[in-house]
């Protein structure tokens, strides 16, 4: 029986405390697994964090996974976040070649499109940031490699479950 390798997302709750994070991410490299984003912040309660990771692994990786960090003593709760259940989001900042005022205008036009903010003008650049799903980012990124990226940060994804 074939078990798929995709992708996955886990919002875990944790202690927020120093060494929280190291001691999760620990946990990732000693069973050999990659992750492919990361982002940790405090909630509405100061005393807790919330870590959201991506992994690619297949189902019986990702139960094991759940399973291990469950056991933590650091760790409050664990949910998989299907996509089609959750709201994904990363931040984007792209710095992009804008040397001449038509192609300023161009890249400019380009960022009201896909609602980004320009916040920083260089003599020859732009810097832009956008906030949204894998594929606006995606999208507007393909856009602007015609013009010349520069420079390009993410956040890493963050999701939370709908309703």
């Amino acid at each position: 029986m074939n078990n798929p390798v995709t992708r996955h997302t886990l919002s875990v709750l944790v202690e927020n405390t120093p060494g929280v994070l190291s001691q999760v991410s620990r946990l990732f490299s000693r069973k050999g697994y990659n992750i492919e984003s990361l982002a940790v912040g405090t909630t509405d309660d100061p005393e807790v964090s919330r870590i959201t990771i991506e992994v690619t692994c297949d189902n019986l990786m990702i139960e094991q996974i759940i399973n291990q960090l469950r056991k933590l003593f650091c760790v409050y709760s664990v949910r998989l976040l299907p996509p089609a259940s959750s709201i994904r989001r990363e931040l984007v900042l792209i710095k992009v070649k804008a040397e001449g005022r038509d192609v300023r205008n161009e890249v400019i036009q380009i960022a009201n499109i896909f609602r980004a903010n320009i916040v920083d003008v260089g003599k020859t650049s732009l810097t832009i940031e956008i906030t949204g799903s894998e594929d606006k980012l995606k999208g507007i990124e393909d856009l602007l490699r015609a013009y010349g990226i520069k420079e390009i940060i993410r956040t890493g994804l963050i999701a939370m479950s709908r309703g």
